[in-house]
């Protein structure tokens, strides 16, 4: 922050009185500014802006609700805006937020593959390029955080949100969410009133969730914490200039993350240096009453957070402004408030929301396409290209030359709503359509008088479920489903309708064969939906005790596998899922990770061989339940990977080994990496590590050389393998390319037995590989003793 802007920021503070400064850090739900009016229908109330918040508004929450277009919702938030700096003191405008995991959450804002498929293509541009256009959107239309990039590192299937995550390996998330932060709020041109900044979540370990269920506690040392679950805002912080960070829901060692302050204070900003703006994930402040209970009073609940180090209550201010009769008793501190007060100016002043500085307001905003926006659909194409994880194939794939006949069949085949995750505009108009239809009395089992918002999330809505279909269709009207893409590329194909999401009724063996009679090969297309109300199976509070495939769909292909087609199955899925027994009967078997919109063209091109499936998972799959949490960067004597020595494993498991490893992906070429020289370490602390890679195969192809390091011996445990470095490319048939995998040492510090971080001189293993369970070659260096600068 430069001394100009502080000294301004400081100044306005002191002009505050205690009421509004705590005005600014609460939010104001948009939502309830709608007047319902029986003749004309909602209506914009901007007047109550005054009347609820006669101090001044510190966010705008939930704007989301506000207009179908990106017209009606840039008029309705300058409108709000406006009504804000009026009633607002000195004119100091409101911060609005939206959600950004897969694109601008918005009927009107592109959306992109989820964060899961965005890790899978191993290609962190593209991961800046979903930014920039999510930024673009924004900007045009009045918004100025974003809150994403999800940092969380996930390694427990049964939890619904992994798909908002980019996996579950410290670098390859550190990686992404460094560029996502770079792609949000761009360098250092952009001026005043034009920012757009990036808010990183779940600050800290919330992917651990004990029993991966949601907002559970977590069960993880400090030295985990601190090393590899933190390695994503030590990186974005550092490297990106990560502006906001929002606190988990969960408790770690008893203490909630939203009253922490270790947490909040000691380690974010202390330890890792973090300058920006702390704001609570939704209601987590209320929560400390509620949910946990270490608070008996909203005073209470607000003065743990503030004091721990959480600067905003979002999504509207319920606790925070009972600070005010706590300075009043003297059980809080003023200068408490006075510091968070600042924080949140010093972002406003940044977005041209404090006057005194140049604004640009929403409403001066001249609409139009952005640069950045052109190149959206490029951006989708290529993820989802790059995304789509070959994980089995006996020689099936592709189908080229002379098209076999084909048998389409699978609950997905011909749907496009399960392609979409839970945070997409897709799954964001069915909440909205679902408490209308319980309004109306549509929906069995919830009172329309008496439901509460919960009741939408845990009451199966299956008979909403096509008008779900129908508004995905809507607002993606271009959108192929699987079936839809192979018959637009001429693919000789049947519909053959079998299989539910829901149904466990078992599958007549003698139907399946007669209908897959005529035909050469089947396509069985299956997964689960993900979303937030009812009728999902993975989304936000949407754990399960098993991660399978829901309803009779594992049945479904075993029956088609045993009528001797070859069944190529397409696995519809934003988190690993147990399928060892789909795996067993498919000759070929392809995840397609919640791709969007652009899901069916991309599943079709790889199926038919006109595109080389790029992906390369960025998770484990776990071969049973009874080996979660399966990571493959666990410690010496743990896991199932031990390269020094036998140790206990699952009597009851024959292979100890994953289904499918982190970084596995098949191409329909063949790749090798070899050594071309000594492995270094330079004297600026570089570790460097020169190879060549060959396509050996018959087809062009592109492939992701993987760098994997091993501390041999150190003062605490250390993991058998911890990933380094990486980098995708392509190679025509026969050719080959050489490069440098490099990486700097400090990537491999630790918290040693002294509670410092650092890296001990000694051995490093290092290898190349195409996945963590497929080493091409190794080598070693020497380290020196390297501090780290965090």
């Amino acid at each position: 922050m430069s001394t100009s802007l502080s000294h301004t920021v400081d100044r306005l503070v002191e002009r505050l009185t205690l009421e509004q400064k705590v005005a600014q850090l609460g939010g104001l739900n948009l939502p309830d500014l709608i007047r319902f009016d029986p003749r004309g229908g909602p209506a914009l109330a901007v007047e109550r802006v005054a009347e609820q918040r006669p101090h001044g508004v510190g966010h705008l929450s939930l704007g989301w609700f506000l207009g179908q277009d990106a017209g009606s919702l840039r008029s309705a938030l300058a409108r709000v805006q406006q009504a804000v700096r009026e009633a607002s003191p000195f004119g100091i405008g409101g911060l609005v937020h939206f959600e950004g995991v897969n694109g601008f959450l918005h009927a009107s804002g592109e959306q992109f593959p989820t964060a899961w498929a965005q890790a899978a293509t191993w290609d962190p541009a593209l991961v800046r390029s979903v930014a920039r256009v999510t930024a673009a959107h924004m900007r045009d239309l009045g918004v100025h955080l974003v809150f994403a990039p999800v940092m969380d590192i996930s390694r427990d299937p049964r939890w619904g949100r992994v798909h908002e995550t980019y996996g579950e390996d410290p670098e390859l998330v550190a990686q992404c969410a460094v560029a996502y932060v770079q792609g949000i709020q761009g360098g250092d041109e952009t001026e005043p009133g034009a920012e757009i900044l990036a808010t990183g979540k779940h600050f800290l370990g919330f992917g651990a969730s004990e029993g991966g269920l949601n907002m559970a506690t977590t069960q993880l040392g400090r030295r985990t914490l601190v090393d590899e679950y933190a390695e994503p805002f030590r990186r974005a912080i550092a490297e990106a200039g990560l502006s906001l960070v929002m606190n988990s829901y969960n408790d770690i060692d008893g203490i909630p993350a939203a009253a922490n302050r270790w947490l909040l204070t000691e380690f974010l900003r202390g330890e890792l240096g973090f300058d920006g703006l702390v704001v609570s994930d939704y209601e987590s402040v209320g929560m400390l009453r509620t949910r946990y209970r270490t608070a008996d009073s909203p005073g209470a609940a607000a003065a743990q957070a503030l004091t721990a180090g959480l600067d905003c209550e979002l999504p509207e201010a319920c606790d925070y402004p009972h600070m005010v009769e706590e300075v009043a008793s003297g059980r809080l501190d003023e200068k408490v408030i006075d510091q968070a007060a600042a924080r949140v100016l010093t972002i406003k002043a940044r977005v041209g929301l404090v006057p005194s500085f140049r604004a640009r307001l929403a409403s001066g905003r001249t609409p139009g396409p952005q640069p950045e926006a052109v190149a959206a659909a490029a951006t989708r194409e290529a993820i989802a290209e790059r995304a789509l994880v070959l994980l089995r194939n006996d020689g099936t794939l592709p189908f080229t030359g002379t098209l076999p006949r084909i048998a389409v069949t699978g609950p997905a085949a011909a749907e496009l709503r399960i392609h979409f995750g839970a945070y997409t505009s897709a799954a964001a108009a069915e909440m909205t359509a679902a408490i209308r239809a319980v309004r109306s009395g549509e929906v069995d089992g919830i009172d329309p008088v008496t439901f509460a918002a919960p009741d939408i999330v845990t009451t199966p809505l299956g008979q909403l479920q096509p008008r779900f279909e129908e508004m995905a269709r809507a607002l993606h009207p271009d959108a192929h489903t699987v079936l839809d893409a192979l018959e637009a590329h001429r693919a000789p194909v049947t519909e053959v309708p079998l299989g539910s999401f829901t149904s466990r009724e078992p599958i007549d063996a003698g139907r399946v064969s007669d209908l897959v009679a005529d035909t050469d090969v089947v396509i069985a297309v299956v997964g689960e939906r993900s979303g937030r109300v009812g009728g999902n199976t993975a989304g936000e509070g949407r754990s399960s005790t098993s991660p399978s495939l829901p309803g009779n769909q594992e049945e479904l292909v075993e029956r088609l596998a045993a009528t001797g087609k070859p069944v190529v199955t397409v696995v519809v899925s934003g988190r690993p899922l147990l399928l060892e027994r789909v795996a067993r009967a498919s000759s070929a078997l392809l995840l397609a990770p919640l791709l969007g919109e652009v899901a069916g063209s991309a599943i079709a091109s790889v199926l038919l061989g006109a595109a080389d499936p790029g992906g390369r998972l960025p998770a484990t799959f776990p071969r049973h339940l009874g080996q979660v949490p399966a990571y493959h960067g666990h410690r010496h004597g743990s896991g199932y990977d031990h390269p020094t020595g036998d140790t206990y494993a699952y009597i009851d498991l024959d292979d100890q080994s994953p289904l499918f490893a982190f970084g596995h992906g098949l191409s329909y070429t063949v790749f090798d990496v070899e050594l071309t020289g000594d492995a270094e370490v330079t004297p600026e602390g570089t570790v460097r590590v020169p190879l060549k890679v060959s396509n050996t195969g018959e087809r062009d192809g592109e492939t992701v050389v993987q760098l994997y390091a091993r501390d041999e011996y150190a003062s605490v445990v250390r993991p058998v393998r911890q990933l380094l470095a990486f980098q995708r490319l392509a190679l025509t048939a026969g050719a080959s390319k050489e490069l440098v995998l490099e990486a700097p040492l400090e990537r491999l510090c630790y918290t040693g037995a002294d509670g410092r971080r650092a890296l001990e001189a000694g051995a490093i293993t290092l290898m190349a590989a195409l996945s963590s369970d497929d080493v091409r070659c190794a080598t070693s260096v020497q380290a020196p003793a390297v501090p780290s600068p965090r």
